[in-house]
């Protein structure tokens, strides 16, 4: 087996083992928001694989997840746009993260450009598939703007989410540096 096979095999098999992990940790939820959306991890190990391996292979990743979350999450949806939204295009855009592949501080600039790029398509979605949903008051605040009410909403459970995985991360660096900053794969490429 070339080095090439081996590493697709083994990209394969950590991908594969992260969404697993990722759609498991989906469920332990700390916070549930009303429509959807909710503070738990599963942002995690998508934003790590990507890291790992890249923006196609996080890329994807991320859009296996969205698929699965929506599959096996209930997929909760108003219409076609918002499953392409909220699941499909959302989680894809975690796999961002692989765009910082074998840079310094890789993990943490990959979180905040993943999550930016999740909380974007939630919040265009929020703002127009969502918007006959606005409630006249969110947070106690009056609301009159489907765009402000999709900020608050959707900002309310990615902000604590990317906090989350950033404290986690941080948490994890010393023991799993070579890991969370891709040194094992670069020298098993070669």
């Amino acid at each position: 087996m070339n080095t090439n096979t081996k590493t697709n095999v083994r990209c394969l098999a950590e991908g594969a083992m992260m969404i697993a992990l990722a759609q498991i940790l989906s469920m332990i939820k700390l916070w549930e928001m009303p429509w959807g959306g909710s503070v738990c991890l599963v942002m995690a190990p998508i934003i790590f694989f990507a890291c790992r391996w890249g923006l196609k292979a996080g890329l994807m990743g991320g859009f296996v997840l969205g698929c699965l979350q929506f599959l096996m999450d209930g997929g909760f949806a108003l219409s076609i746009q918002s499953i392409f939204g909220d699941y499909l295009l959302a989680f894809t855009m975690l796999g961002l993260a692989g765009m910082f592949r074998f840079k310094r501080s890789s993990i943490f600039l990959g979180t905040l450009v993943g999550a930016a790029g999740r909380f974007l398509v939630h919040y265009v979605v929020g703002a127009t598939v969502w918007a006959m949903y606005m409630p006249d008051e969110f947070f106690g605040m009056k609301m009159s703007s489907p765009w402000f009410y999709s900020l608050l909403y959707n900002g309310a459970y990615m902000v604590p989410d990317t906090v989350l995985c950033l404290v986690v991360f941080a948490v994890l660096m010393k023991p799993m540096k070579k890991y969370l900053t891709a040194e094992d794969v670069r020298a098993f490429q070669g």
